[in-house]
């Protein structure tokens, strides 16, 4: 497949774009290069090559899901600049 003018053009419209002439040029010149560097990549022989699937062979360790070090309301609240004894009171933003 060889990008010209009028894949640029439709590309262009598409993409509700307007492109100089040397933009055009040099995104054309871009594509023409992935293209050709995509088919450069078909040449690989991949025959009997597994798929990647991850990167490495570790094992993620989870643990267990459990609340620890709480801190009660009163203690969070002490330092707060501005509080009704329930939640946290902040300045209006808009």
């Amino acid at each position: 497949m060889k990008i010209d003018k009028a894949l640029i053009s439709r590309l262009e419209i598409l993409a509700k774009l307007k492109l100089s002439e040397a933009e055009k040029e040099e995104l054309a010149d871009d594509l023409n290069n992935t293209l050709q560097m995509v088919e450069k990549l078909q040449e690989v022989d991949t025959e009997g090559v597994d798929p990647l699937v991850y990167i490495n062979e570790e094992v993620n360790k989870l643990r267990a899901d459990k609340v620890e070090g709480m801190v009660s309301r009163t203690d969070a609240l002490k330092n707060a600049p501005d509080n009704d004894e329930t939640f946290f009171k902040t300045p209006k933003v808009i």
